[in-house]
Parts: C-alpha cells; sequence; structure tokens
C-alpha cells in the first residue's frame, strides 16, 4: 500500500503524457484515477497510524552504498509524513479532477496533467524520505516541476519570466540546503535522519571555524537548512518567486500553494527539530524571518488588484505564521495550521479560479463586483474560504491561527511576546484584504466592460465538485482535529517525529487575550463592507492623500526593485562584458571563428594556384620534383 501511494501519482504520469495519442479524455482520467487512489490509501495509512499505530520504515532499494557512505531509497511512515501525505495526495486528487472542467479547452491538457501528477510524485518522495539526500531529490523533483507548471503557457513572456524566476530564486535556498546536508555528512558521518537526531546532542557544544569565523556547528547547519527552506517557502528576501508564478494555470497555483511546495520548507524545519532544539539562535531566526514575512505579506495584500495575486500574498503571510510558530518551539502548531490551511487556500484559490473562468480570463477585482447571484455556489463556497482565511470562530483557520499567537504568548519571552502581538495585528490585516477580495469580487456594483453580467455563468459540475470537498475541510478539519494534533493527545499521536527540548505547556490564558483576536477579525467584516462597498471614496481620497505609502506597498516594499539594482542588473553587466570580451572578443576571434576566417583566406590563396592549364601544373610538379631530388642528393 506504501509503495502504491508514492509510485501511482510517477505511473499516472507517464501514461497521461503518453497517452495523449489515444485521447486526451484517456490522459485526464487516468492521471485523475491514479491520484484518487493514491488519496485514498493515504488515507487508510493515517487511519491505521492514528488508530493502530501501525507505522514502518519500507526499502525500495540500496541506492548508494560507497564506503561508509550508504542512502537508501525508503518510504517512511511516521506521524509526520502520514499527515503529510494526507495533505499532498487530497488537494492534489482535487486539484486533478478541478482541471479537466478549467483547462478543458486547453490544447496540451494532457501534458499539463502528467505535470501535475509528477508534481506530486515529486512532493511525495520528499515527504516519505528518511534521508538526507532523498529529501533532496524530491526537493529538486519540485522545484523542477514548478518550473514546467508556472511556465507551462510557455508562449507568454511572461509565464517564462516567472518560471526562470521561481526556478533561479529556488536555487539560491537549494544552495544552502546543500550546504547543510553536506557539514552533517562531513562531520555526523552520515544523512540518515534517525542515525543524525540520535548524535545530534553530542555536538551540541561544538565549534566550528567557517571562512575564518567560529560558529557553532548546530546553529551553522540549522541556519543553512533555513535558507533552503526559506526559497521553497518563499519567506521573505527568497519571497519575489511567488506572486510571479501566478501567472501559470490557477490549478498550478491552488497545488503550490496548498500542498506542495510552498508547504515543503514548513515540513523541513519540523522534520529538523531535533537539530533546532539545539540552537536557540537559530530558532529565533526562524521566528523573526517567519514575523516579517507576515506582516509583510499582508501589508501588501491589502492593495493588489490581481485576484490570484492577494491570494498568493495570503499563501506568504499564513507560511510566516507556520514559521514563527515553529521558531517559538510549537512545531506541532505549525504542522496543524499547515493542515488546516491546506483545505481553505486550495479552496480559495480554486474559488478564484471559478471567477476567472466566469469572467473569462479577467483576474482584476476592479472589473468585477455584483455576481454573487450568478455565481452563487462559488460565491458560498468563497464565502467559506475567507471566513476560514481570515480565523472565524469555529471555522478550521480560528483554532489552527489562534494556537500560533496562544503559544507565542505562552512562550513567556520577549520575542514570544513580539511574535504574539505581530500575529494579532497580522490578522486583522488578513481580514482586512480578504474581505476587500470578497466583497469588490460578489458585491457592489458590476465594473466588467468587456462581458455582460448575464455573461458570467457558474461552473460546471466538475469544477464545483471539489470546491465541496474542500469547503468541508475548512469548516471541520480544525474542530476534528485539533485535540489529536496540538491537544491532550498530540504527545501520543506525534511521538518521536517532533522532538522538544522543552516543550511549550497549553496554561490557561487571559480571557482578554483569547476574546481579541476573533474579535478584531469579526470587526473587520462591517469595517470592509463599508469601506469597499457603501463608501469606497473614502479609501480612494486616503490613497490619494497617501500616495507614497500606497506605492510602497504596491510595489512590495520595492524589494523586486533593489534586486534589480543590487544584483540583476550588475550581474548583466558583467555578463555581457564577459560575453562581448571573452566569448566574442577571444573565444570565438581567436577559436572557432578565428580558425574558419584563416581557412578560408588560406583556401581563397591556394584557389588562385588552381588556373585549371595543365602546364602550370606540370610547372608545379617541376619545381616539386627538384626540390625532392636536391633533398636526396644533399641526403
Amino acid at each position: 500500500m506504501e509503495y502504491a501511494i508514492l509510485f501511482l501519482p510517477l505511473i499516472g504520469s507517464i501514461i497521461g503524457y503518453f497517452g495523449k495519442s489515444l485521447t486526451n479524455y484517456f490522459a485526464e482520467i487516468s492521471t485523475s484515477l491514479f491520484i484518487i487512489i493514491s488519496a485514498i490509501l493515504s488515507i487508510i495509512v493515517f487511519w491505521n497510524g492514528l488508530h493502530n499505530n501501525i507505522y514502518g520504515n519500507y526499502l525500495i532499494f540500496e541506492w548508494i552504498s560507497s564506503g561508509n557512505f550508504v542512502a537508501n531509497w525508503s518510504i517512511n511512515i511516521d506521524p509526520l509524513s502520514s499527515i503529510m501525505l494526507v495533505v499532498v495526495t487530497f488537494v492534489s486528487a482535487l486539484v486533478h479532477i478541478y482541471s479537466i472542467g478549467y483547462m478543458s479547452h486547453d490544447p496540451h491538457k494532457p501534458r499539463f496533467m502528467s505535470y501535475l501528477s509528477l508534481f506530486t510524485f515529486s512532493m511525495l518522495a520528499l515527504v516519505v524520505s528518511d534521508n538526507f539526500l532523498q529529501l533532496f531529490f524530491g526537493w529538486e523533483g519540485v522545484g523542477l516541476c514548478s518550473y514546467l507548471l508556472i511556465g507551462f503557457w510557455y508562449k507568454k513572456e511572461t509565464a517564462n519570466n516567472a518560471a526562470i524566476k521561481a526556478f533561479i530564486v529556488n536555487r539560491i535556498g537549494d544552495f544552502g540546503l546543500a550546504i547543510g546536508i553536506f557539514i552533517i555528512f562531513y562531520y555526523f558521518g552520515t544523512i540518515n535522519f534517525e542515525e543524525t537526531f540520535q548524535t545530534t546532542s553530542q555536538f551540541a557544544e561544538k565549534k566550528i571555524d567557517f571562512f575564518g569565523f567560529e560558529f557553532n556547528l548546530i546553529t551553522l547547519i540549522c541556519i543553512f537548512l533555513f535558507i533552503g527552506a526559506m526559497g521553497k517557502s518563499a519567506q521573505f528576501l527568497l519571497h519575489t518567486w511567488l506572486p510571479d508564478a501566478m501567472e501559470g494555470p490557477t490549478p498550478v497555483s491552488a497545488l503550490i500553494h496548498a500542498a506542495t511546495m510552498v508547504t515543503a520548507g514548513v515540513f523541513l524545519i519540523v522534520r529538523c527539530s531535533p537539530i533546532f532544539e539545539y540552537s536557540q539562535v537559530a530558532l529565533n531566526l526562524v521566528t523573526i524571518i517567519g514575523l516579517v514575512t507576515a506582516i509583510f505579506a499582508a501589508s501588501v495584500a491589502l492593495v493588489q488588484n490581481d485576484i490570484k495575486k492577494i491570494v498568493a500574498y495570503s499563501t506568504c503571510s499564513q507560511l510566516g505564521y507556520m514559521f514563527f510558530a515553529a521558531g517559538v518551539g510549537a512545531y506541532h502548531v505549525a504542522m496543524f495550521h499547515l493542515f488546516t490551511h491546506a483545505f481553505f487556500k486550495a479552496l480559495l484559490f480554486l474559488g478564484a479560479g471559478s471567477v476567472i473562468h466566469a469572467f473569462k480570463d479577467e483576474q482584476d477585482i476592479r472589473n468585477m463586483g455584483g455576481v454573487r447571484k450568478q455565481l452563487p455556489y462559488t460565491y458560498m463556497f468563497m464565502l467559506i474560504g475567507t471566513l476560514a482565511l481570515t480565523g472565524f470562530p469555529f471555522l478550521s483557520g480560528f483554532y489552527s491561527k489562534d494556537a500560533i499567537i496562544e503559544f507565542a504568548y505562552l512562550k513567556n519571552s520577549n520575542l514570544g511576546n513580539y511574535a504574539a502581538t505581530i500575529g494579532i495585528i497580522t490578522a486583522f490585516l488578513t481580514s482586512i484584504y480578504s474581505w476587500r477580495l470578497f466583497f469588490k469580487t460578489f458585491h457592489g456594483s458590476y465594473n466588467n466592460k468587456k462581458i455582460q453580467i448575464n455573461e458570467t455563468h457558474e461552473s460546471p459540475l466538475v469544477m464545483l465538485i471539489p470546491l465541496f470537498f474542500l469547503a468541508i475541510g475548512a469548516i471541520f478539519s480544525g474542530y476534528f482535529f485539533k485535540s489529536t494534533l496540538i491537544g491532550h493527545q498530540s504527545n501520543e499521536f506525534w511521538q518521536t517525529s517532533i522532538f522538544f527540548l522543552t516543550q511549550i505547556k497549553h496554561d490557561t490564558l487571559p480571557i482578554w487575550f483569547l476574546l481579541i483576536t476573533p474579535i478584531i477579525v469579526t470587526i473587520a467584516i462591517p469595517f470592509s463592507f463599508y469601506f469597499y462597498v457603501l463608501n469606497p471614496k473614502i479609501l480612494e481620497n486616503f490613497k490619494n492623500t497617501n500616495a507614497p505609502l500606497y506605492n510602497f506597498l504596491l510595489n512590495k516594499w520595492y524589494i523586486d526593485e533593489f534586486y534589480e539594482k543590487v544584483f540583476v542588473s550588475p550581474a548583466k553587466k558583467i555578463g555581457s562584458f564577459f560575453w562581448k570580451k571573452g566569448d566574442v572578443g577571444f573565444i570565438d576571434k581567436f577559436g572557432p571563428d578565428g580558425i574558419s576566417k584563416l581557412i578560408k583566406t588560406i583556401s581563397s590563396k591556394t584557389g588562385r594556384l588552381q588556373t585549371g592549364f595543365i602546364y602550370d601544373y606540370a610547372f608545379v610538379m617541376l619545381i616539386g620534383l627538384s626540390i625532392l631530388l636536391t633533398y636526396l642528393i644533399l641526403n
């Protein structure tokens, strides 16, 4: 069963790709069917682990064996990987079904479905790994598939640029991860998770020289691992690829943001909790970056107008929550939010896709509005997703997001208190931009001049069914799994898959603290309705009078512009110089171009000797014979 979970998506990808020679229908059905089976089996594995404590490590084959270095290809099933299996396969299955309708008019749909399945396989290979090498293989596979999917519409220049940007930025993070793995192998003598984690405490106080500076070994390893996580999970400074990734088809956005690529970084930190627990410096760094990411992305989302980019920045912000939860030592709470977030974020992305489908590929919320009666089911599903995202009481996001803020407060440290404060502020901003998207999309007056309102229509059933199942998860997943994942039963569930040196006790909190977040996210609803629907001129006037602040947020804190001036532009100039002076000016000039020019010149000169007259050739032969005889006589 475990083998089937991993390899069915790969088989589906292969069959789907080559199945296009039969029919598109066969390709999309075969890929979707294999993913659905994998999802069902994943739920069974999770259930067996939850109720029967059935876990294990299943060897596929011995991958590498050289001296003391051994790396197996295995399927490691423990509580952490089992819950990731459910998230990845369940969301992927629904995205596959949704894509049947969303991509119905695309001539390259078989290739798209194949890429989705390959993406899923890479993520599964990552989460079931029992060593860093297999994890890195899946890690790079996810990066490659993201490039293929983001740039799926490769005839669009913006899609190509976005795919390249995502690939390059992620390579920066991946380089950090690779260095971290190299250091682990050099000092620990192994890359196996269990062996590494068991011996970590022995190196807790070890100092090493790194480029002339003395570092704590564990801290250095953690920093490099975290750099890898920053790239994949689009944390501040390495986040710039995420909004541009919206150039890919909407199902890709849902899969990347809800279940696969961006969650890999969180998974890495939690998986390596036995290492991070021995470095408070690294945990503080994780907390700070997570905080900055959460508030940064939320502030930027306030002024964006592209429906997919707003949801994308929402993902970035929620990932910030997960990281600072891990940073304060609440790894299980980070995983709980990852779990609930998968449902409502996939719901929001696929709901946004349904809106885009209705508006014939329009993505600007300023050109929407007033379609709640034309899109009743999409309206309902987007409402559920928005409520869950904002942390409205008793929906899934309420349980996980509030838990993060509470555990940060219970950390009882200056950084923990700061994290809780930023978390509350970010929750308010999240509610504001989420309701802005919702109200400007479905309420107010109809603003699209390209199509008539009666031309908008509800999505087909094949697109609505996945939304229904995701909506159920967005409503109930927090309530039903809170006790298991972060409550009194959490230690029994997680067992040794998550490590705590000192676990934060979930003590009683002040009533005012428990009520503040639900109150502010609820107040934001009428606040947003008033300013975005009833009286939008107030915010328009505020925008005009505060143009520098508005432009600062609209241009995403000018991070991209900063990178363009400091890194990209100088790199292009240096590259252009070496190309013109080194490649063209020297290598080509004196290499292939120079040799070919010389041969052409010699050929042109010698060609003149070929007059076509016999007496000229006889004369040359006579001279040659005379030279030869002279040489023989003299020697």
